[in-house]
C-alpha cells in the first residue's frame, strides 16, 4: 500500500520526465508541424501521449486515497486487479517467450542500419518526404554494395521489392522469436512497445526506461538513414544534425559502437520486463481466492 503522498509524488515524477519529449510533440501537432525523428514514437507506436503520461504502479501495489484510479481499465479497490492479470496471460507469455529468446542470443552488430536505405531502393518516392544524402544513384550503390543482414521483421517488411531479395534473413510476422537479436536497433526500440502493452501491470518508471531508450536509438537509427536532415536540431541543447556516414569506413565504426552501447543498456531493460512477465505469469496460475 502506498500512502497518497508517496504516490502522488511518483506520479507527478513521472509525468515531469516524460512531458519533456510530449510537449514539444503536442506543441508541433498543435502548429502542423511534423519532426522525421521525434514525432516517431508517437505516430509508429500505438501508445498515445496522455496513456504515456498516466502513472501505474504495478500490479500488487494499491494507491491510498485514490479515486481517479477506479474507473480505469484493469482496476478495482486502488488497484490492478487479479482477474485482470488473469485475462492477459497469452499476452503476457508471448512478451516474455520473445524477449527470452532475444536475451538468449548474441548480439549481431554488423546491419549497419541499411534497413532504412532498403527502404528506399529504386523507389520513385522517398519515405518521410526528405531528400537523400548522396542523391539516388549514391543510395542504391551503397545498398547494394553491402551484405544486407536484417532480423526484424517489422523493419524488413517496409523493404522495397527489389531490396527484399537483397536481404539474407526472411523474417515473417509470426516467427520473430526466431530471429530477434539484442543488437538490432529496432528489438531494443520495441521494448518500449513491450512496456507499454504491459501496462497497468508494469510500473510506469519501467515503460519510461523503455521509452528513453527507444528515443535515443530513434536518434542513431535516422543518423545513419540515407536522408539529408542538414539543420535539424537532435535534442533541447540544438545541437546540428551529424550523420553517421555508414558508407566509410569511420561510419560505420562510429555505428557498431553505438550499435553495442544501446545493446548493453537495453539488456537490464530487457531483464527487468522478463521477470516481471514471470511475476505476473506466476501470479494468474495461482486459483483466485474466493471472496
Amino acid at each position: 500500500m502506498l500512502d497518497e503522498p508517496t504516490w502522488r509524488a511518483r506520479a507527478e515524477a513521472h509525468v515531469r520526465r516524460v512531458d519533456a519529449f510530449i510537449e514539444p510533440h503536442l506543441a508541433r501537432r498543435r502548429e502542423g508541424r511534423k519532426h522525421p525523428v521525434h514525432d516517431f514514437l508517437f505516430t509508429y507506436y500505438s501508445q498515445r501521449p496522455a496513456q504515456l503520461r498516466r502513472w501505474h504502479p504495478g500490479y500488487g501495489v494499491a494507491l491510498s486515497d485514490a479515486p481517479e484510479y477506479d474507473g480505469l481499465k484493469g482496476y478495482r479497490d486502488g488497484t490492478v486487479a487479479e482477474a485482470y492479470v488473469a485475462a492477459h496471460t497469452t499476452l503476457i507469455g508471448s512478451i516474455r517467450a520473445l524477449l527470452r529468446a532475444t536475451a538468449d542470443r548474441p548480439a549481431q552488430l554488423g546491419c549497419l542500419g541499411l534497413h532504412e536505405w532498403a527502404m528506399v531502393h529504386r523507389a520513385d518516392e522517398n519515405r518521410h518526404d526528405w531528400p537523400l544524402r548522396l542523391g539516388r544513384p549514391g543510395t542504391d550503390q551503397v545498398l547494394e554494395s553491402h551484405r544486407i543482414s536484417c532480423s526484424h521483421f517489422d523493419a524488413f517488411r517496409f523493404f522495397t521489392p527489389t531490396a527484399r531479395p537483397l536481404n539474407t534473413l526472411s523474417p515473417g510476422s509470426q516467427d520473430r522469436a526466431a530471429y530477434e537479436q539484442p543488437g538490432c536497433l529496432h528489438a531494443n526500440m520495441d521494448l518500449y512497445k513491450h512496456a507499454f502493452r504491459l501496462t497497468p501491470l508494469i510500473c510506469s518508471e519501467l515503460v519510461a526506461d523503455a521509452f528513453e531508450l527507444a528515443w535515443d536509438i530513434r536518434i542513431t537509427d535516422m543518423r545513419a538513414a540515407p536522408y539529408d536532415f542538414s539543420g535539424i536540431a537532435l535534442d533541447p541543447t540544438g545541437e546540428p544534425w551529424t550523420p553517421i556516414r555508414i558508407e566509410t569506413s569511420e561510419g560505420k565504426g562510429e555505428y557498431v559502437a553505438l550499435q553495442r552501447q544501446f545493446s548493453e543498456r537495453a539488456a537490464p531493460i530487457r531483464q527487468r520486463l522478463i521477470a516481471e512477465c514471470e511475476r505476473l505469469l506466476a501470479v494468474s496460475a495461482v486459483p483466485a481466492t474466493s471472496e
